[in-house]
């Protein structure tokens, strides 16, 4: 699994990983976490049709969710084939309840018993899934991560240019209804962002309010790659709430790879906890599941939002920190750290908007490296599968 390779099945690219990730032996449990519809099941089940040896697949994303037997009797349906081959496959594994405990006795007894049975588990709700690795099955799993679909992976199955990219990006299935944005809209809202919502997000959190919930997530969908205050948001919202709340909001939106919340960029960290978060919704689908689709064809602002919410999204898929930066009127779009270089990162997308910031930046925090990123240089670096090696070869 450590290298996603693309194969073109009609118009569902298909994820497939490499066989030689798994290990010979049920030492380390394959992890697979990503949110829903982005090709993690396929890939799987991909897997099981070449696998040399038994395959037992299960899905736990049932009607009611399964208790702790539920994974005993797939595991036992597994051993039963007594054959050093068998790959044990449990999707949606985050819908066990107190699923890691009863894990962590299973994949032990296979380490005694030397079995040799491979085991991967699947997720799209990555605290529980997180949570239940780092506290019960410490030094026994190995984590890949499948993200939202990039703009190269839409291009090779799809044929897509920017422009449908930054409207459409980031699930493959309702690429064959643009050309019906209406249904398009309809396909994401019912069969990803509900399912996301009522399934992955509202019963694992038990949220009093999930309407005033479903109202935080629209407008957080609104505000792409935008600092806003969160008693801000409040006064936008129907249903009464608090900071706290909405906080909390955000956060459970973040655990789910619907967003991501970014701090200001300080070297000390009181200051950046203390700032007014940049909001990354993780791909275009889920924006403009909410907002009019001809908008970014008619408001230059809007479509530059799209295109640095885009670049954002992209950073965000390579580094664990992507902050953003502002100092009275001066501002950078993202900072990332790579290597020993702090670089600061200007997104201009042919709409007014200063650069001052970047050479601000560069004075207030000597050494640091600054790259203005027009849609040129954006599309080439959206383009790129090593945002890492991009980043180093233009300061």
């Amino acid at each position: 699994m450590n290298e996603i390779v693309r194969d073109f099945k009609g118009l569902l690219e298909v994820r497939l990983f490499d066989l030689e990730r798994l290990p010979p032996s049920a030492n380390l449990l394959q992890v697979l976490l990503g949110p829903r519809q982005v090709g993690k099941t396929t890939a799987v089940q991909q897997i099981g049709k070449t696998w040399p040896g038994p395959v037992v697949f299960a899905s736990a994303d049932l009607p009611f969710a399964p208790e702790q037997e539920w994974v005993t009797t797939q595991w036992q349906k597994a051993r039963s084939y007594q054959n050093s081959k068998t790959l044990l496959i449990l999707d949606e594994i985050q819908k066990v309840h107190n699923w890691s405990s009863v894990v962590k006795v299973l994949i032990d007894e296979e380490r005694k018993r030397q079995s040799g049975m491979r085991i991967v588990l699947l997720g799209s709700a990555s605290w529980t899934i997180e949570a239940g690795l780092g506290d019960t099955l410490a030094g026994r799993f190995e984590i890949t991560r499948a993200y939202h679909w990039t703009y190269q992976e839409c291009v090779s199955a799809f044929g897509w240019d920017l422009h449908k990219f930054l409207k459409f990006g980031g699930y493959p299935v309702p690429a064959q209804f643009i050309d019906d944005p209406e249904r398009w809209q309809r396909f994401i809202l019912d069969s990803i962002v509900e399912p996301m919502l009522s399934k992955d997000i509202l019963p694992l959190k038990q949220i009093a309010k999930p309407a005033l919930f479903r109202q935080t997530f629209a407008l957080a969908m609104s505000y792409p790659a935008k600092e806003i205050a969160i008693h801000k948001m409040l006064g936008q919202l129907q249903d009464r709430g608090n900071s706290t709340t909405i906080k909390n909001y955000l956060d459970m939106m973040a655990s789910g790879y619907a967003i991501r919340l970014l701090e200001k960029y300080s070297t000390r960290p009181l200051s950046k906890k203390s700032s007014s978060p940049k909001l990354i919704p993780l791909c275009s689908a889920l924006i403009h599941a909410f907002v009019r689709l001809n908008l970014m064809d008619e408001d230059k602002d809007w479509f530059g939002r799209i295109f640095e919410n885009a670049i954002g999204a992209h950073l965000c898929k390579r580094f664990s920190e992507v902050t953003y930066w502002r100092e009275g009127n001066d501002e950078v779009d993202f900072v990332v750290v790579v290597d020993r270089y702090v670089i600061a990162i200007e997104v201009k997308s042919g709409r007014r908007k200063s650069t001052a910031g970047l050479a601000k930046f560069q004075s207030k925090f000597p050494g640091s490296k600054a790259i203005l990123m027009d849609l040129e240089l954006g599309e080439k670096f959206l383009l790129t599968e090593d945002p890492q090696k991009f980043l180093l070869s233009v300061i």
